[in-house]
Protein backbone atom coordinates (compact mmCIF):
# COMPACT_ATOMS: atom_id res chain seq x y z
CA UNK A 1 0.00 0.00 0.00
CA UNK A 2 1.34 3.41 -0.80
CA UNK A 3 0.30 7.09 0.69
CA UNK A 4 -0.21 10.60 -0.73
CA UNK A 5 0.07 13.39 1.15
CA UNK A 6 -3.59 13.81 1.78
CA UNK A 7 -3.48 9.99 3.59
CA UNK A 8 -0.64 11.10 5.54
CA UNK A 9 -2.23 14.02 6.66
CA UNK A 10 -5.28 11.98 7.69
CA UNK A 11 -2.66 9.52 9.81
CA UNK A 12 -0.42 12.09 11.50
CA UNK A 13 -1.26 15.62 12.87
CA UNK A 14 2.10 17.24 11.76
CA UNK A 15 1.39 20.19 9.76
CA UNK A 16 3.81 22.66 7.76
CA UNK A 17 7.03 23.80 9.11
CA UNK A 18 7.42 20.48 10.46
CA UNK A 19 5.81 18.12 8.62
CA UNK A 20 8.41 15.83 6.85
CA UNK A 21 7.09 12.58 5.50
CA UNK A 22 6.01 13.49 1.40
CA UNK A 23 5.05 10.47 0.00
CA UNK A 24 4.69 6.65 1.80
CA UNK A 25 6.00 4.38 -0.67
CA UNK A 26 5.47 1.27 0.57
CA UNK A 27 3.87 0.20 4.06
CA UNK A 28 2.99 -3.75 5.99
CA UNK A 29 0.99 -3.28 8.47
CA UNK A 30 3.05 -4.04 11.72
CA UNK A 31 5.91 -4.65 10.23
CA UNK A 32 7.59 -1.80 8.22
CA UNK A 33 7.37 1.22 6.01
CA UNK A 34 9.42 3.16 3.24
CA UNK A 35 8.60 6.27 2.97
CA UNK A 36 10.08 9.87 1.18
CA UNK A 37 11.07 13.55 2.00
CA UNK A 38 11.86 15.57 -0.86
CA UNK A 39 14.77 18.12 0.64
CA UNK A 40 14.39 21.42 -1.02
CA UNK A 41 16.22 24.82 -0.62
CA UNK A 42 12.91 25.99 -0.04
CA UNK A 43 12.66 24.35 3.93
CA UNK A 44 12.74 26.49 6.27
CA UNK A 45 15.90 26.13 8.03
CA UNK A 46 18.24 26.27 5.42
CA UNK A 47 17.82 29.97 6.01
CA UNK A 48 20.08 29.56 9.10
CA UNK A 49 21.42 25.43 8.68
CA UNK A 50 23.96 26.98 7.32
CA UNK A 51 23.68 29.62 5.50
CA UNK A 52 26.96 29.19 3.10
CA UNK A 53 26.32 25.56 3.39
CA UNK A 54 23.14 24.43 3.70
CA UNK A 55 22.44 21.25 5.43
CA UNK A 56 19.39 19.36 6.58
CA UNK A 57 19.65 19.46 10.96
CA UNK A 58 20.24 15.66 12.03
CA UNK A 59 17.70 16.15 14.80
CA UNK A 60 14.85 16.94 11.79
CA UNK A 61 16.41 13.62 10.39
CA UNK A 62 15.79 11.69 12.93
CA UNK A 63 11.57 13.52 13.47
CA UNK A 64 11.45 12.34 10.02
CA UNK A 65 11.99 9.10 10.69
CA UNK A 66 9.94 9.55 13.67
CA UNK A 67 7.29 10.43 11.48
CA UNK A 68 7.51 7.58 9.17
CA UNK A 69 7.28 5.19 12.62
CA UNK A 70 4.32 7.22 13.36
CA UNK A 71 2.16 6.39 10.40
CA UNK A 72 3.44 3.06 10.31
CA UNK A 73 1.98 3.11 14.13
CA UNK A 74 -0.88 4.18 13.52
CA UNK A 75 -1.87 1.90 10.85
CA UNK A 76 -0.83 -0.75 13.01
CA UNK A 77 -3.28 0.00 15.44
CA UNK A 78 -6.04 1.28 13.23
CA UNK A 79 -5.93 5.23 14.41
CA UNK A 80 -6.23 8.14 12.40
CA UNK A 81 -4.98 11.60 14.03
CA UNK A 82 -8.86 12.67 14.80
CA UNK A 83 -8.83 9.65 16.98
CA UNK A 84 -7.22 12.16 19.47
CA UNK A 85 -4.19 10.14 19.99
CA UNK A 86 -0.34 11.31 19.57
CA UNK A 87 2.90 9.44 19.02
CA UNK A 88 5.11 10.27 21.43
CA UNK A 89 9.19 10.01 21.57
CA UNK A 90 10.03 7.69 24.67
CA UNK A 91 13.65 6.93 23.75
CA UNK A 92 16.20 7.54 21.08
CA UNK A 93 19.54 4.95 21.12
CA UNK A 94 22.29 4.66 18.63
CA UNK A 95 21.52 7.43 16.16
CA UNK A 96 24.46 7.90 14.07
CA UNK A 97 24.94 10.57 11.28
CA UNK A 98 26.69 9.57 8.28
CA UNK A 99 26.23 11.79 5.50
CA UNK A 100 24.69 15.54 5.06
CA UNK A 101 21.74 15.83 3.89
CA UNK A 102 21.06 18.89 1.39
CA UNK A 103 19.35 20.40 -0.96
CA UNK A 104 17.91 18.41 -3.69
CA UNK A 105 18.44 15.28 -2.15
CA UNK A 106 15.07 12.73 -1.75
CA UNK A 107 15.86 11.27 1.98
CA UNK A 108 14.40 7.60 1.93
CA UNK A 109 13.08 6.46 5.31
CA UNK A 110 12.93 3.00 6.15
CA UNK A 111 11.85 2.11 9.50
CA UNK A 112 11.29 -1.71 10.88
CA UNK A 113 8.23 -2.70 13.88
CA UNK A 114 10.89 -4.08 16.28
CA UNK A 115 8.64 -4.94 18.40
CA UNK A 116 5.11 -3.45 20.48
CA UNK A 117 4.26 -3.84 23.95
CA UNK A 118 1.94 -2.13 26.18
CA UNK A 119 1.20 0.58 24.01
CA UNK A 120 5.47 1.03 23.52
CA UNK A 121 6.65 0.74 20.28
CA UNK A 122 10.57 0.02 19.22
CA UNK A 123 11.35 0.84 16.01
CA UNK A 124 14.43 0.59 13.29
CA UNK A 125 15.16 3.07 11.20
CA UNK A 126 17.58 4.31 9.11
CA UNK A 127 17.15 6.55 6.03
CA UNK A 128 19.43 6.99 2.91
CA UNK A 129 20.01 9.18 -0.10
CA UNK A 130 20.64 8.03 -3.65
CA UNK A 131 21.78 4.25 -1.30
CA UNK A 132 23.66 5.81 0.60
CA UNK A 133 23.03 5.70 5.00
CA UNK A 134 22.61 9.23 5.92
CA UNK A 135 20.98 8.44 9.25
CA UNK A 136 20.14 5.34 11.55
CA UNK A 137 18.91 5.32 14.90
CA UNK A 138 16.16 2.60 17.18
CA UNK A 139 13.70 4.78 18.24
CA UNK A 140 10.85 3.96 21.63
CA UNK A 141 7.29 5.79 21.21
CA UNK A 142 4.41 5.69 22.77
CA UNK A 143 0.75 6.37 22.18
CA UNK A 144 -1.09 8.96 24.42
CA UNK A 145 -4.49 10.09 24.12
CA UNK A 146 -4.62 13.83 24.77
CA UNK A 147 -7.61 15.63 26.02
Amino acid sequence: MTMDIHEILRRIPHRYPILLVDRVLEIKKGESIKALKNVTINEHFFSGHFPKRPVMPGVLMLEALAQAAAILGFETLNLQTHENSLFYFAGIDGARFKRPVEPGDQLILDVILDRMKSGVFKFKARATVDGELAVEAEFLCTVRDIA
